[in-house]
């Protein structure tokens, strides 16, 4: 029994009671338990919604990808031709017909900066390319990525 005074026996003295009570602490974590079971089903967001099915195909992969390349020494590549960047747009507006609704494929080599990545990045949307997607390759568990051949190439 929590609380309880104990007789030594004696008559005189009062033993010490080293029992912990315990009881306030469980009600305390019962008024808690019930104001979090109350308390979370209103936290939730349950808007009741019936949505639209779609009958969209899912998008091709263009026949003929745009691929940009910028390598390690920093060198932009539009296909298989290195150009400079003062020419780079122009041949990039030629390969695409001026249409900037064309999917940018864009790869780099992992040595190249962040900051140089992001220059690349800047000028295709300075450009009017805003659909950029990133190239990079599959890693399975058995091989690292720099393993895998070119072939792996996924786009996220």
């Amino acid at each position: 029994m929590a609380g309880g005074i104990r007789d030594s026996g004696n008559g005189d003295e009062l033993s010490e009671n080293h029992e912990i009570n315990v009881t306030p602490f469980i009600d305390v974590m019962l008024v808690l338990l019930i104001i979090f079971m109350v308390a979370a089903p209103l936290a939730t967001v349950d808007v009741a919604v019936d949505l639209p099915a779609s009958t969209a195909t899912p998008a091709d992969r263009p026949d003929e990808p745009v691929y940009v390349t910028l390598t390690e020494d920093l060198g932009l590549s539009l296909g298989d031709s290195t150009l400079p960047r003062d020419q780079f747009v122009s041949a990039l507006d030629q390969q695409t017909g001026g249409d900037h609704e064309t999917r940018i494929f864009l790869r780099a080599d992992k040595a190249v900066d962040y900051g140089a990545f992001m220059d690349v990045m800047n000028l295709l949307r300075d450009a009017g390319y805003l659909k950029i997607a990133l190239v990079g390759l599959e890693a399975t568990s058995a091989a690292q990525p720099s393993d895998a051949a070119p072939d792996d190439e996924k786009t996220q």
